[in-house]
């Protein structure tokens, strides 16, 4: 809900537990006024009335106050906007009025014929923010145009929060106190990147349960940049948008719109696992198409085949899958063209005659016969150069004239920004759709950009924005056509999960990374911004023959999983007699609890740093703990879980020992686990009597 001061001037957003409110002052200055906890409109008024400090030769009066700060005039941070009109620099804009309407702010500005639209949404705590820019006259060149920038209360010793990692170690949390300066994150890489996700997270004192955090998330699935400001009077604000730098996002022609991707904001006085609640909620209810359907379980066939796959082996795979109980079962990469390796065959989107001589259908019939859902791998995003399509058209991809061209995994990247690359797609990928019953689609990303040129291009930089345009426009197409089809999002692992893409995917590939010991930190760190409901998680083989060799119980493999979506993707060909049996309890196990896991609040009792690795899940009557013990040392007995998220004048029994417990002994005094040695790791399930 967004009110208005009476004179125009003043506007409050208010949510459950939390308000924003800026001003226009009679400089046409628009300054930030309120972001916490809820206040009335005369609130927002009396803070509207404070004077700013006056300007001075080496300061600005603006700096670390204005809402959206442009370059130009009295200003010497780090500009939001950058406009660049011939040899013109810089905005000078003028308050031009106000529409708040289904839920939405609008404050519009004029400088000369262009507009500039700063768009507010509130949903529950989560505030959304973005701009339009519409330019009425010659062509301009936006240089920078990021989505928000955020300012924090005046507050002594912040601490940043964020998300970083690689191929294979992403999203792990790293907390440091803020210091003066600049502080940016993002990605140049054409993608949001496995380096970095795009959220950050600040406070002063919080703790997992207790105190003030502040947080933001972008929704972009391109190259991106946050920056973190602690200005000279220790006032702090966050900037961030699409596009890694200020060499030119794109020339915005006349009569053109160009809007920005949404900078979301969210406090919390609950901690951080109150903000991350928060975050969950927001998703689940706003962001993720369908996520008051659960995902299924399934099985996918990378781990166990690799490139070598045939119909037959398939089949067998299949047969296995639906004994242990598996929903969906997924054939990954190596069923189109001449894909007998990652050297040839992207792009070429039909089954191998060879290896499905009847097509996907046969397959797809068989697994729909035993009980399950199909699904494939495609990654339509590239292209070998051995490979029908790029041999007839090999100016579809991004390069640079004059230059080599860059091939990472033997693939280089198609220019999704060309209408008839993604016409292309479309006619492939919605074929296939078509001519076989395929429910879920995986959908890959498997390197960066590189040489990222588009000959003939007035303005090349346009394509970075573009591409990811094209992307989105692409995935909307087919999910219209094709609306009982599950995408999910995958880049080598975790390199594409953003507000964005889950806006258009049901889940997301957190990582290849499916040692279940290495897990437990990437799904901490995911879990700080992205719900359960989205996160695929694997049971693989032991030893883990891909990046470690670890040995590992299935049952501390299958509760590692179990934190998310639960999917398998061993060798079943190789599994034991009684692996399989084990497995499919499990998989029984999982069933039962996963709407709690996938659309539970999510409590983090204990991070995965200690010997000691927890986390609950609450929803209505119904409490799901998954514990995981790494290593018991000198015999020291393992602690007792302290619950969170209950009544502590109720009672709860425990399935697991039939033992009734007091919601205040739990919460106070704890769980006993039972759990001790190396990698050991139970599944506790309550219920409130």
């Amino acid at each position: 809900m967004a009110q208005v001061s009476q004179d125009g001037r003043t506007w409050l957003l208010t949510g459950p537990a939390s308000s924003y409110a800026v001003h226009v002052t009679d400089r046409d200055e628009l300054v930030h006024l309120h972001w916490g906890p809820r206040i009335a409109l005369a609130d927002a008024e009396a803070l509207a009335r404070r004077p700013l400090p006056d300007d001075w030769p080496f300061e600005s009066r603006l700096d670390g106050r204005e809402e959206y700060p442009v370059e130009g005039g009295p200003r010497f941070t780090r500009p939001a906007l950058s406009v660049r009109a011939g040899a013109r620099r810089g905005t000078e804009w003028v308050f031009d009025g106000h529409e708040a309407d289904d839920g939405t702010l609008r404050l519009r500005f004029r400088d000369g014929a262009l507009t500039v639209t700063l768009h507010y949404r509130m949903r529950g705590d989560v505030i959304e923010r973005w701009v339009t820019l519409h330019n009425g006259g010659p062509a301009v060149e936006l240089l920078r145009a990021d989505s928000a920038t955020w300012t924090l209360p005046d507050r002594e010793q912040w601490r940043l929060s964020q998300l970083h990692g690689r191929w294979a170690a992403e999203s792990r949390l790293t907390r440091s106190p803020l210091t003066y300066g600049e502080k940016v994150i993002g990605s140049r890489r054409g993608h949001t990147g496995h380096q970095h996700l795009p959220w950050v997270a600040l406070d002063t004192d919080a703790t997992e349960e207790h105190g003030e955090v502040y947080g933001c998330a972008l929704g972009w699935s391109g190259s991106w940049r946050i920056c973190v400001a602690q200005l000279p009077d220790a006032r702090v604000q966050i900037t961030g948008g699409s596009g890694h730098d200020d060499s030119g996002l794109l020339m915005l022609d006349t009569d053109e719109t160009h809007v920005t991707p949404v900078f979301a904001g969210l406090w919390s006085d609950g901690g951080f696992g109150g903000a991350s609640r928060a975050w969950h909620a927001y998703q689940r209810t706003y962001v993720v198409p369908g996520a008051d359907r659960d995902r299924p379980v399934l099985f996918n066939s990378w781990e166990a085949t690799g490139f070598d796959i045939a119909q037959e082996q398939q089949r067998e795979l299949a047969e296995r899958a639906a004994a242990m109980g598996v929903e969906l079962f997924v054939v990954d990469d190596g069923w189109f063209g001449a894909r007998t390796s990652d050297r040839a065959g992207l792009g070429d989107w039909t089954p191998n005659p060879d290896r499905f001589p009847g097509g996907l259908k046969p397959l797809a019939d068989h697994v729909h016969a035993l009980g399950m859902q199909f699904g494939i791998w495609v990654e339509p995003e590239m292209v070998n150069p051995d490979s029908d399509l790029y041999r007839a058209h090999p100016d579809w991809v991004q390069f640079q004239p004059g230059r080599r061209r860059t091939e990472f995994r033997n693939q280089l990247v198609l220019n999704l920004a060309r209408d008839d690359v993604r016409e292309y797609l479309w006619e492939q990928l919605h074929g296939l759709l078509s001519a076989a019953p395929v429910d879920y689609v995986k959908w890959d990303f498997n390197r960066c950009f590189t040489d990222a040129g588009w000959p003939g291009d007035p303005y090349p930089q346009r394509l970075w924005t573009d591409h990811v345009h094209g992307l989105y426009g692409l995935l909307d197409r087919l999910r219209a056509a094709h609306p009982h089809v599950a995408f999910e999002s995958c880049s080598g692992g975790g390199g594409r999960i953003d507000l964005g893409i889950l806006s258009r995917t049901d889940q997301v590939w957190t990582s290849d990374n499916t040692d279940p010991l290495d897990r437990l930190a990437v799904q901490h760190g995911f879990s700080q911004i992205h719900p359960a409901r989205v996160m695929a998680a694997w049971v693989t083989d032991s030893p883990n023959t891909m990046l470690n060799g670890r040995v590992s119980s299935l049952r501390f493999r299958f509760v590692s999983a179990m934190a998310g979506v639960l999917g398998v993707g061993g060798d079943l060909t190789r599994w034991t007699g009684e692996e399989l049996a084990e497995a499919r309890e499990w998989v029984a196990l999982y069933k039962e609890i996963r709407p709690v896991v996938q659309r539970g609040d999510l409590y983090r009792l204990r991070p995965p740093e200690g010997g000691l690795s927890a986390v609950q899940y609450v929803l209505g009557d119904e409490t799901v703990v998954l514990a995981c013990l790494q290593a018991q040392h000198h015999g020291e007995p393992v602690p007792a879980l302290r619950l969170r998220g209950l009544d502590p004048t109720a009672s709860y029994e425990c399935r697991e020992s039939d033992e009734v417990h007091r919601g205040a002994v739990l919460l106070h005094h704890g769980l006993p686990t039972g759990l001790r040695g190396d990698l050991d790791a139970a599944v506790f399930r309550l219920r409130r009597l």
